[in-house]
């Protein structure tokens, strides 16, 4: 892949940007520096002047971000971070079996995994019989950590759907179609929708979108604000399930599993929320840009653009042939969709649980999996034969191989992080731990719904330091998982708060792997533009985002009571 992703809204002469390649499946990493601008300042200028510069670094919040992107870049790769990780879980497991550390078994007597003296205690990896379990299970730790072969097939679909050119042509289609007084809102909407399909969001429709505000006669970077948000801002909010649910899903039950080896998490655990998520995201985003972010930057100055920017910028409309591809392609998604429900509504249904014959435990919920990568490919091959793009199988074969080659970091990733994952089980570290951080919790009496409050302000400050939700939680997962559910509370509801945390943040994080991307499409319409521009422009969504997501959780899970997906419980019993 190539240093950046190549689009005509990126200035050719600008300087590339190279990847940091944190955040799977293929990403772009922080900025470099962009030009001051000339030294005397157009007359007129005057709206954009509210603008910040540079890397605003006047007040308290300006040596915030300083310091933010300066630990940040303290931190090593993440793959080098979890083989630290990974070696550090050895040594201190040394030590605490040395001490003989252990810690009560809160769970009852008779259940699976509990020892007979009623005591957890710390397992030493550094004997000889640990050295020797560290020797065997490097493989299958690999080829059985969870998220790995559920984010494999899911992007096998996807990928054939992005090669085809369904998905730009579907964003297109949602903006270019929405009424002049409704495109904020049709841009924030395609923008959730986008994060289905990996880096789409960012590469094609936060550039499309300053194009038609440029095209209506409104401040590009107000349009562009708009989609970031979306994409970035509402990274955990779609109507459709995307690569990242079985990611985390995986992730979750590992971490479950340290405290009940039977626990299982599915990929849709989140869905009901998510999908009511999208339009409070979709709402809130629309209400932010016409309250806060537009009157702030005011008029576009067009003197400080790039030179070779247009005048006026055009949208190309969807040809004849690309509308046919898509009633075709939503054709195939209704014949789809009808033949699984065969198999889901009626009575017996093969899709059913067989042995109660509802979908609690079903091949439907328990196939997730195998419908995202079936939703993403039926209709991807059949739009792409019908524009062209799609001529025979080898095409098809392209579109797959080409999203498992974006794979590469994700994989040596995931290699090390199933080692930290599987070491940090053997050892008891992560029962330990949990027990005493539950142990405290109780002492505090800050058990109740009160904790997610604090859960997911932590989450977004750890994803101020860190930019992969992937790497964030499966370095946290082990940890707050299974100390949360000695209290209470199940995996589902803990990743969903961890989800609101980290996708709030991600606007305002210069450690975002695409926050270089952004930066470089915003100084194409501002060449005054840093860091500090683009952290102030976005700030107004993370604080409303956190604060209505924070709100809609606490009304949805505990003043409704309703389910946030299928099979997917609020609380556990240890």
């Amino acid at each position: 892949m190539s240093d950046r992703p190549e689009h005509p809204l990126i200035p050719d002469d600008s300087e590339p940007l190279h990847p940091d390649e944190s955040r799977a499946p293929s990403e772009v990493n922080s900025p470099e520096e962009f030009p001051e601008p000339p030294g005397e300042k157009p007359p007129g200028h005057t709206p954009h002047e509210a603008t910040p510069r540079g890397d605003a670094d006047a007040g308290w919040f300006g040596r915030f971000l300083k310091a933010t992107e300066r630990m940040g870049n303290l931190l090593p790769h993440p793959v080098t971070l979890f083989a630290l990780f990974a070696l550090a879980v050895v040594v201190i497991s040394g030590i605490a079996g040395w001490l003989d550390l252990a810690v009560a078994d809160p769970r009852p007597e008779g259940s699976s995994g509990r020892a007979d003296d009623g005591m957890i205690r710390a397992v030493s990896l550094m004997t000889a019989d640990g050295i020797q379990r560290i020797l065997t299970g490097l493989v299958t730790n690999f080829t059985g950590f969870a998220p790995l072969g559920v984010v494999l097939v899911a992007l096998l679909g996807v990928g054939v759907a992005e090669y085809s050119g369904l998905l730009t042509t579907t964003v297109r289609l949602v903006v270019l179609k929405a009424p002049k007084n409704l495109t904020t809102m049709a841009i924030v909407f395609a923008g959730v929708l986008s994060n289905t399909a990996s880096e789409m969001g960012y590469v094609v429709l936060v550039p499309l979108a300053a194009v038609i505000f440029h095209a209506l006669g409104r401040n590009p970077l107000v349009g562009l604000a708009a989609a970031f948000a979306g994409v970035s801002g509402g990274y955990s909010a779609n109507l459709l399930l995307g690569t990242i649910d079985p990611l985390l899903a995986g992730l979750t039950e590992e971490a479950a599993q340290i405290i009940d080896p039977a626990y299982a998490v599915n990929a849709a655990c989140n869905y009901y929320f998510m999908f009511v998520s999208t339009f409070m995201i979709t709402g809130l985003g629309t209400w932010v840009t016409h309250r806060y972010v537009e009157p702030t930057l005011g008029e576009w100055n067009q003197s400080y653009a790039d030179d070779d920017l247009e005048q006026n910028e055009k949208i190309e409309q969807l040809t004849a042939r690309e509308k046919k591809g898509l009633w075709m392609a939503l054709l195939s998604i209704v014949v789809f969709g009808a033949i699984v429900a065969l198999g889901v509504i009626p009575e017996g249904g093969i899709l059913r649980n067989p042995e109660t014959g509802g979908l609690l435990r079903s091949p439907f919920l328990r196939g997730i999996v195998a419908f995202i990568f079936l939703f993403f490919l039926i209709p991807g091959v059949v739009y792409g034969a019908v524009v062209g793009t799609i001529k025979n199988d080898e095409d098809v074969v392209k579109g797959m191989s080409k999203a498992m080659s974006t794979l590469g970091l994700y994989i040596v990733l995931v290699f090390f992080a199933a080692q930290f994952v599987a070491y940090f089980g053997w050892s008891n570290l992560g029962a330990i731990l949990a027990v005493a951080g539950a142990t405290f919790l109780q002492d505090m009496n800050l058990t109740g719904p009160v904790l997610f409050v604090f859960f997911i302000v932590l989450s977004a400050f750890i994803n101020l330091l860190m930019g992969s939700a992937s790497a964030k939680w499966a370095v946290t997962a082990p940890i707050f998982v299974p100390m949360l559910m000695l209290v209470g509370w199940s995996p589902e509801v803990i990743q969903l708060a961890y989800r609101i945390g980290d996708s709030t943040t991600n606007i305002i994080t210069p450690m975002m792997s695409y926050f270089g991307l952004i930066l470089a499409f915003v100084a194409r319409y501002d060449k005054r533009a840093g860091i500090g521009t683009v952290i102030a422009m976005m700030l107004p969504y993370t604080t409303f985002f956190l604060i209505g997501w924070t709100i809609l959780f606490y009304v949805w899970v505990f003043l409704f009571g309703l389910p946030i997906g299928p099979e997917a419980p609020v609380t556990y019993t240890p």
